[in-house]
């Protein structure tokens, strides 16, 4: 008989609380209010005004930008960001190979070409791969802040410089994060954000453009707004004005719904963070020196946002153990939000960035990428778990079980081989 303490194997488990253990975002009483109230005053909103320009307006003073236009997804801003960034047919971005897929994407509707790079063993852009890969028609590089944890913008900035490349960034898991005292979102040219379910600022669904380039904000505009909003926001004697009431013929506005949610929790949103930060101080100091389980880096000029708690599986330090198998067992010590990164994946392993001409017309010819181009970003992969990362005192004692769970399947990891 196996008289092992782990509960996969007959041991009591670590995690007693009931699942499940993370929801979000966090719904008051004053986000019930606000969309209630809002379902009393407009459902519709064609161009700037009542919840939609209140919200755009305190997230441009938030980041501190001129102009901020709210879109239905992240996905949907940052097609807005590219098209309105001017990247076209031919045109050439450099994308890192480990994200969400929609950092890339909408670059195949423009008829432009994302260039996939490698990442370093942190999952940052690896820079020397991605100079390799400039080319005449490279026009942008695009930032990443993966898991909300920041980028080295100091480096990507320089890289942009020296490079003559417009820098973008992917802000959707990054909320309030900061580098220097900055916020995410305000390095480059423009920023997209998403605002999707369990982004750190939520609307349930929807996403937001951020810039300084007015020029820029116009043709965000265009892209996914139009008539109301173009017609009363663009200069009558600007050359766009004339594409005021079609735009580029897309509605991508967000829901006035889920505009008043966002805006309710914009406000709670760096007492959000600033639990998440505690929290996540915590369990990294508790986990830092459990055999297998290697801790994030956090550089000092660097805030995360804590999206999620990315952690590295070491497999030899626990005489070659598989993750899954290591995963199965901290599942049975009841800490079920652990897992693996699904979608958010190396993105030469998907068909479409292999073969994307079988689905988008323009794209046939030549090969794609594929699996084993990008080495280091499916090694990240291979061995990335991660946990949630709770913001309020109450949840401190279940943080606390999730690390004794994983501390105790690595401690008797042997009972596992």
């Amino acid at each position: 008989m196996n008289d092992s303490p782990l509960a996969l194997l007959g041991g009591e488990p670590a995690v007693t609380a009931p699942g499940p253990h993370f929801a979000w975002p966090p719904i008051e009483d004053v986000d019930r209010l606000a969309v209630a109230a809002q379902l009393e005053t407009a459902v519709s909103i064609p161009d700037r005004s009542g919840v939609v320009a209140d919200l755009e307006d305190v997230l441009a003073s938030y980041l501190g930008v001129r102009h901020v236009v709210t879109t239905c997804t992240g996905t949907a801003a940052l097609h807005s960001m590219y098209a309105a960034a001017r990247i076209g047919p031919g045109d050439e971005v450099i994308v890192p190979a480990l994200t969400f897929h929609a950092t890339a994407t909408p670059l195949f509707h423009l008829g432009a070409r994302p260039v996939l790079t490698d990442v370093d063993d942190r999952g940052r852009l690896d820079l020397d791969g991605a100079a390799r890969r400039i080319t005449a028609r490279t026009k942008a590089v695009a930032a990443v802040h993966l898991w909300g944890l920041p980028e080295d913008m100091d480096a990507l900035v320089s890289f942009a410089d020296e490079h003559g490349l417009m820098l973008l960034e992917d802000g959707s898991h990054a909320h309030g994060a900061t580098w220097n005292h900055q916020r995410t979102g305000t390095f480059g040219t423009a920023s997209a954000f998403s605002l999707n379910g369990p982004k750190p600022l939520s609307a349930g669904e929807g996403g937001f453009v951020a810039t300084d380039d007015t020029e820029l904000y116009y043709r965000v505009l265009l892209h996914g707004q139009y008539n109301k909003r173009c017609r009363r926001e663009i200069p009558a004697d600007h050359p766009l004005a004339r594409f005021a009431v079609t735009g580029m013929g897309l509605k991508l506005r967000i829901h006035p719904l889920a505009a008043a949610l966002a805006r309710t929790q914009l406000t709670r949103l760096e007492d959000h963070l600033a639990g998440r930060q505690e929290i996540a101080a915590r369990m990294c100091a508790a986990l830092d020196g459990v055999p297998g389980i290697r801790v994030p880096h956090v550089p000092v000029p660097s805030r995360p946002s804590w999206y999620a708690l990315p952690l590295r599986y070491e497999s030899a330090e626990l005489g070659g153990l598989p993750l899954q198998r290591f995963l199965d067992a901290v599942h049975a010590e009841g800490a079920t939000e652990a897992d693996r990164p699904g979608s958010t994946c190396p993105l030469g392993t998907h068909p479409l960035f292999q073969t994307p001409g079988a689905l988008i017309p323009g794209y046939a010819d030549g090969r794609g990428s594929a699996a084993g181009d990008f080495p280091t970003a499916e090694h990240v992969h291979a061995t990335t778990f991660k946990l949630p990362v709770w913001h309020r005192e109450e949840d401190v004692r279940l943080a606390d079980a999730y690390i004794a769970a994983l501390a105790k399947v690595a401690s008797h990891s042997k009972d596992l081989l």
